[in-house]
């Protein structure tokens, strides 16, 4: 069934709320867990559910993202798989971009469903967390003989309002769908246990009725405007998922959903070997540890670590932390390459802090962007406890301190 079955990522927008890691490129590119892109999630997802034919649709700054996409995921010349990227683009039929996710499949069917023994489409966002078997999903689709089904998970009701909610009745059945309601307007959607039925922006289709719905509506986006007109209409059901699920759509969500990855048993778990979240191979050395204390912290490959304390930290790719340094609840997302010794030797007598983490410094509750330049010195406390600010070199949401890629902080600054 799954080999029936194609695969839409959604690309996602401006992602303001992730801003500053959006700053240079999209949200599923942004780097996640040292090693990885939030796209890799739904891509590893698919391919690990035997759906071997995706389309990432892609509108803004998608250079990183396409870049990513195309390294990684490659498949043999004798086999059907493929992730293609889809860039928005100006056509005969459309002369403006992406106006919501419903139009941005809209704009792309004929690639999508044009495609042989394609029976149905799977519309995923490219920035969530979770683990699902996507042929549990196609076989209660079919069991239920639905035309949509809709994957929902379980929320408190101070959420209700960042989810589309559902009504069901004993068979799944979708009987009422409101988009991101008001608190006060959730009167009859509470299941029988107090909670709620939040949509995960995960959307099964029958090829055919998504072709005449998105035909024959002018609604951009399916939460908004595609759902809602199904229920009592179509087929309309929901698979419930009851397991570990993030919208990683703010910089607190973002960062607590790496720091969780330092938990002996995480909820979103990597140390799957039957399901494993694929990225792009770097063949990095082995991460260098010279006489440093690490307490319950993630270190990925190729890191230099020297004499110093790391704590319920994650360390990206190739990071380089000196002497006397100490991180605290900090996420190091590493960075693109290494320095050469000489370019380094330039750094220091031009006064120019090297890439990477300098002597001394002391960096808690922060994210550090690729490429980042922290000098001798540098505290990234967030002493008065700010939750929102902007600065020359660093931003503050939701109470953390982001320094962002490429950026430079002189040594002795205090952050």
């Amino acid at each position: 069934m799954p080999d029936k079955t194609i695969g839409v990522i959604l690309g996602g927008g401006i992602g303001a709320r992730l801003h500053p890691l959006t700053r240079e490129r999209s949200k599923p590119a942004v780097p996640f867990g040292g090693k990885y892109r939030l796209v890799d999630v739904p891509i590893s997802n698919c391919l690990n559910s035997g759906i071997r034919r995706m389309f990432v649709l892609t509108q803004f700054n998608s250079a990183s993202l396409n870049n990513h996409v195309t390294r990684t995921y490659r498949f043999d010349n004798f086999g059907r798989g493929f992730v293609d990227i889809l860039a928005a683009q100006q056509t005969p039929e459309a002369k403006d971009w992406y106006q919501g996710t419903a139009d941005a499949v809209r704009k792309n069917l004929r690639h999508i469903i044009n495609r042989p023994g394609v029976e149905r489409a799977l519309v995923l966002s490219g920035d969530q967390l979770y683990r699902m078997d996507f042929r549990e999903v196609v076989a209660q689709h079919e069991a239920n003989g639905a035309e949509v089904t809709v994957a929902v998970t379980t929320i408190r009701r101070e959420d209700a309002p960042r989810f589309g909610i559902l009504k069901v009745d004993a068979s799944k059945k979708v009987t009422r769908f409101v988009e991101k309601p008001a608190v006060d307007a959730l009167e009859g959607f509470e299941t029988e246990d107090g909670k709620y039925l939040g949509s995960m922006g995960i959307y099964l289709f029958n090829r055919s009725v998504l072709e005449e719905e998105l035909l024959q509506s002018e609604a951009n986006d399916f939460g908004h405007g595609i759902l809602p007109g199904l229920v009592g209409r179509r087929g309309l059901f929901a698979y419930v998922f009851d397991g570990y699920f993030e919208d990683v759509g703010t910089i607190g969500t973002f960062y607590q959903a790496n720091l969780d990855l330092t938990d002996p048993l995480p909820r979103f778990n990597f140390y799957e070997p039957l399901a494993p979240i694929y990225t792009h191979p770097r063949f990095l050395p082995g991460s260098k540890i010279d006489d440093c204390t690490i307490v319950r912290s993630l270190v990925t490959e190729g890191v230099i670590l020297n004499q110093c304390r790391v704590e319920r930290s994650v360390i990206g790719v190739r990071a380089r932390v000196a002497k006397g340094a100490v991180l605290k609840e900090a996420v190091i997302m590493g960075a693109d390459f290494y320095q050469l010794p000489h370019e380094v030797e330039a750094d220091l007598a031009a006064r120019r802090p090297p890439m990477g983490i300098g002597e001394d410094a002391v960096i808690q509750r922060a994210i550090v962007d690729k490429n980042a330049r922290i000098g001798r010195g540098v505290r990234i406390v967030n002493e008065k406890g700010v939750t929102e600010a902007d600065g020359e070199s660093y931003f503050i949401r939701d109470g953390i301190v982001v320094i962002p890629k490429n950026v430079t902080v002189p040594d002795g600054t205090v952050i």
